[in-house]
Order: C-alpha cells, then sequence, then structure tokens
C-alpha cells in the first residue's frame, strides 16, 4: 500500500465483500477501462475540442494516454503521488488524468476559476510533485499562477504545460514526445493501480475555509458511473456535452464525461457555458444529454424561444449542484423541448437522480432517489435520532460509493462521520412516500452560490487582512438567479477612513481568491448582533436586506 492509500478511511472488509458479492465492485480500473473501451471500438469518436478543432478516436486517447504515462514515469513521477491538475475544458484533461491514472498517480482536480490562494494550498497539503495547467485560458495566463505557485511548494518537481507556450515550464507535448511512440507494445508499468486503490483525490466545497479532500477509489467512482449511465440511459449513441468545469464532480460523473467513456460514446467539450457558445454545439454535434447548475439552466431556458439553433436531439437535461426551483424547474421541458432530470449528489458519494419515468410533479418537486439498493439513508434530528417517514431533518448516508473518511483530516473525520460509518452530508432533507429526497436547506454555514461552495469563514479571514476592517461577516442572501448571493458585512477599525465597497471587493480579489468568492454586496455596519450566549447570529444577519 503507497502512502497516498493509507493516508484515505476506507470501507470495512465486511462492507466490501458486500459490494464485491452483490456485484458493484467489479474489479476494474479507469486505466483498463479505457484500453477495453479502445480495443473494442478503437475509431469511434471519444472526445471532441472544439475550441481547438480536434477529434480523438479512443485509439488515439488511449495512445496518447500511454505515451504522456511513459513521460511522466520518465521524470520519476510514481504511483501515489499527487498531481494537480487545472486544465480547462480541453482535450488534454482527458489524456492527463488517464496517464496518471495508468501509472498509479493521483490526480488532485482544481477548477479554472482556482488562484493562488487555493492552488498554493493544494500544492502543499497534498505534497504535490507536478501540477499541470493551461498557459492561458479566458484572458487569464496560468504561467504567471504557475510561478507563483513553484517558489511557495519546495516539492513541486515539474509545473507541466498543456498550450503552444509554456513559457520557463516544461510542456505536455514535450513530455509526450520523449515516450514511447504511437503503436509500441504495452507497458505493464501501466497496471500499477488496483481496484481497490486510490483513483483520484476530489475536492470538497466544504464549510471551512480549509479544503477537505476526497480519496475515490477506482471500485467505488466506476460503480456509481455504472449506475448513473443505467438511470440515465447513456449508451455508445450517447453525446454528452461538457459545460461546466470539467474537473467538478458533477459534469465528471453524474453521468459526466467519464460515465459517456465507460460506455464507449461521444464527449463534447464546451470551453465557455453560454447558450450563444453550447447551442450550435448541441446543433453541429447532435447532443443527447448534458447537466447544467440552476442559474445556467434558468438562461437557457429563457434564450431557448430565440435560439435560431436546432435543439431537437437534446434528450436529457440534467440540473444539480444546488437546489433547482419548482418554478424554474417547470420551464424545462416547454423551452428546451427535452426531459430534466434532477440530481442532488456530493462529491463524497450519494448521488440521487429523479428517473426518467417519474412522472412530472415528482421531477419538478424532488431532488430524485439513491442510485443504489446499497445506499443506506437515516434522517435525524440534532442528536442524531431517527425521525418519522416524510419529518425534516438532517441527512446520513452511507454505501457502496460513498468515503468512509476525508483524506489526511482526521479530526474532522471524526465529527463528519458517525461511529459506524454514515456520513454526516450537512444537508436538511425530507422524504417522500415514494423514496424521493426533497432538500430544504444546508445545516452548515455555507453559502451555495449558483452551484460553487463558498465557505464564510475564509472570505472573512481575507477580509479582516485589509487595514481598515476590524470584523466581518459573510452570509448568503436570497437571489432570484443564484440561489443565494454574498453579503460582507464589515466594521471598520475605530478612526478608520471607510473604504468604497468596490474597494474592498478588489482588495479580496487580489489577495488570489477565486472570483466566484469575493463578496456580491458589502455593507458597513456598526455592530452585529448577538444571539443569548454572546454570539454572533448569522441568522438574524441573513433576515437583514440591505439595499444599495
Amino acid at each position: 500500500m503507497n502512502t497516498a492509500q493509507a493516508d484515505a478511511p476506507t470501507w470495512p472488509e465486511e462492507f466490501a465483500e458486500r459490494y464485491r458479492a452483490a456485484g458493484w465492485w467489479r474489479g476494474e480500473t479507469f486505466g483498463r477501462m479505457l484500453r477495453e473501451r479502445a480495443a473494442a471500438h478503437p475509431e469511434r469518436t471519444a472526445v471532441v475540442d472544439p475550441a481547438s478543432d480536434r477529434r480523438w478516436s479512443y485509439r488515439e486517447l488511449d495512445e496518447r494516454a500511454d505515451r504522456l504515462a511513459a513521460g511522466l514515469l520518465a521524470r520519476g513521477i510514481a504511483p501515489g503521488d499527487r498531481v494537480v491538475v487545472q486544465l480547462p475544458n480541453v482535450a488534454e484533461f482527458f489524456e492527463v488524468i488517464f496517464a496518471l491514472f495508468r501509472i498509479g498517480a493521483l490526480p488532485v482536480f482544481a477548477l479554472p476559476a482556482h488562484r493562488e490562494t487555493e492552488i498554493g494550498y493544494f500544492c502543499s497539503f497534498t505534497e504535490a510533485v507536478a501540477y499541470v495547467t493551461a498557459a492561458e485560458h479566458d484572458g487569464y495566463d496560468y504561467r504567471g499562477l504557475a510561478t507563483t505557485v513553484r517558489a511557495t511548494a519546495p516539492g513541486l518537481r515539474h509545473v507541466l504545460i498543456a498550450g503552444t507556450d509554456p513559457g520557463p515550464f516544461e510542456s505536455l507535448d514535450a513530455v509526450r514526445a520523449d515516450a514511447v511512440p504511437p503503436g509500441a507494445a504495452f507497458d505493464p508499468r501501466f497496471d500499477q493501480p488496483a481496484p481497490g486503490d486510490l483513483a483520484f483525490l476530489q475536492l470538497s466545497g466544504g464549510s471551512t475555509g480549509v479544503p477537505k479532500l476526497i480519496p475515490r477509489t477506482h471500485d467505488d467512482y466506476l460503480y456509481s458511473l455504472y449506475g448513473s449511465n443505467e438511470i440515465c440511459e447513456v449508451d455508445a449513441d450517447s453525446v454528452y456535452l461538457v459545460v461546466l468545469p470539467a474537473a467538478h464532480n458533477f459534469p465528471l460523473s453524474s453521468p459526466g464525461s467519464l460515465g459517456t467513456l465507460l460506455a464507449g460514446a461521444t464527449v463534447v467539450l464546451c470551453p465557455r457555458p453560454s447558450p450563444e457558445v453550447a447551442f450550435p454545439l448541441i446543433a453541429r454535434e447532435g447532443v443527447t444529454i448534458t447537466g447544467l447548475v440552476p442559474p445556467l439552466a434558468l438562461l437557457w431556458t429563457e434564450a431557448a424561444a430565440t435560439t435560431g439553433h436546432d435543439l431537437s436531439s437534446l434528450e436529457v437535461l440534467l440540473v444539480g449542484g444546488a437546489k433547482f426551483s419548482e418554478e424554474a424547474a417547470r420551464r424545462v421541458r416547454p423551452a428546451l423541448g427535452c426531459t430534466l432530470q434532477q440530481v442532488f449528489g456530493m462529491a463524497e458519494g450519494l448521488v440521487n437522480y429523479t428517473r426518467l419515468d417519474d412522472p412530472e410533479e415528482t421531477v419538478v418537486t424532488t431532488q430524485g432517489r439513491p442510485i443504489s439498493p446499497g445506499d443506506e439513508i437515516r434522517i435525524v434530528d440534532d442528536e442524531d435520532r431517527d425521525l418519522p417517514a416524510g419529518a425534516t431533518g438532517h441527512l446520513l448516508t452511507r454505501g457502496p460509493y460513498t468515503i468512509r473518511g476525508y483524506w489526511r483530516a482526521p479530526e474532522h473525520n471524526a465529527r463528519s462521520f458517525t461511529a459506524d460509518g454514515f456520513y454526516r452530508t450537512g444537508d436538511v432533507v425530507r422524504l417522500t412516500p415514494t423514496g424521493h429526497l426533497v432538500v430544504e436547506g444546508r445545516a452548515k454555514d455555507q453559502i451555495n452560490r449558483g452551484g460553487e461552495k463558498i465557505a464564510a469563514e475564509e472570505v472573512e479571514n481575507h477580509l479582516l487582512a485589509h487595514p481598515a476592517v476590524h470584523d466581518a461577516n459573510v452570509v448568503g442572501e436570497p437571489d432570484p438567479y443564484l440561489g443565494e448571493r454574498t453579503c460582507a458585512y464589515v466594521i471598520l477599525r475605530a478612526g478608520a477612513e471607510p473604504p468604497r465597497p468596490v474597494a474592498v471587493k478588489r482588495f479580496v480579489r487580489e489577495r488570489g481568491l477565486a472570483a466566484y468568492k469575493v463578496p456580491d454586496r458589502v455593507v458597513f455596519v456598526e455592530t452585529f448582533p448577538h444571539t443569548g450566549v454572546g454570539k454572533i447570529s448569522k441568522k438574524e444577519l441573513r433576515s437583514t436586506a440591505p439595499t444599495d
């Protein structure tokens, strides 16, 4: 067992045996899965990258992964090593992760929106040996970010750049060129991982400023893909459009790009999520299924009324990442002419879907039911006592694809998991008589801004660094488009010159925080409301509705 594996809590053997006996854990790995699909249908299109006008067959993707894996091995990247992967929706994303899967190194999935604060932390906490990113994307130069990160992460041996100009770093093309030629004999070193080994580390949204790492194995994640494909009816003829960032758990696995590749189908990468970019791709590529967060779904339903593009190939729209309101859900079928599937899940495991044959009322008013008969659900009160059917309470879960603990986080695991292995999701839900879940809210102090999870504490810490700020509290307040937006309540230091709100936002942004975490509103106040025991009452802050 490598060090990374030892740092990840896993399923007790009695549960592992049960999951294997049920056929849920099939003894497969991602590396072998791709090789088998490439052998079965080598010339079928696997990945379409419209931004660079590239179309890779399964054979090409498989060979590129082999060559890149060989180049990475030659540079000393070994099984168990962590590699932070921050790539936009480009074909190289799949080449890189399958190369790492082949050698047993672990991708640490980062999002394009992450900046110095997040990437620096991921590299240092995971002791990453390599960082893979783009040269530039959407006007942002990631080579500058890489320069900053490398200076603060002494264990980072390699920075690899996807793009035409790697700057002072090494290009992925060079790594691949140094490796075995196309069509070379299979290298047995690429079969290092076992099915129960870690495949990657996913990022949790988290309710504090310290992101937690979610250890996913080949066995458990592949099972969630098989289940998702069956529920969403993904097969070899499906065409999945990756609209959200490719590394996000939702477009990766629900059923996502990896589910699509598992089915031997086609993944189309959307460089930007706007209807102006996505709708022509749907028409041109015959996209049959895609997934959106609620704000984008609203935007698409509005834009569909005036589009000149043929969207008739689209059969299923999955909406997840945040609760989709009933009113908005009812707009999908009339506007887009496709079936809505609501998705409620978490990178830690449990995923719920409405079914394609569910009644319309169930689809628009619930967030689905679990993938697996092995998913165990408990709805409990504040004392972990089970509540009667139909009552609203805290959601606890365990099952064949729900983790048993975060990576290198023993103290947090003691709080987030019960003694018998149930994960405390932090969601407040109720269960309908049909077994569907209705999400009522979050127990944790976390803001869900259009599907992007924001830890209030992290933003508050950046605000407190401002020389004029005495104290700060960040809360979520209702927003008709995003679901929630962030409002920062700020108390200034005595005698400080009051800065303009826009200056405070700029200060936070310039500290390297991702743009979506920058407060939408900044409100200066004299005091904060307090509870009876002297704690700051965020509940009362949320009820305050400041006006511009």
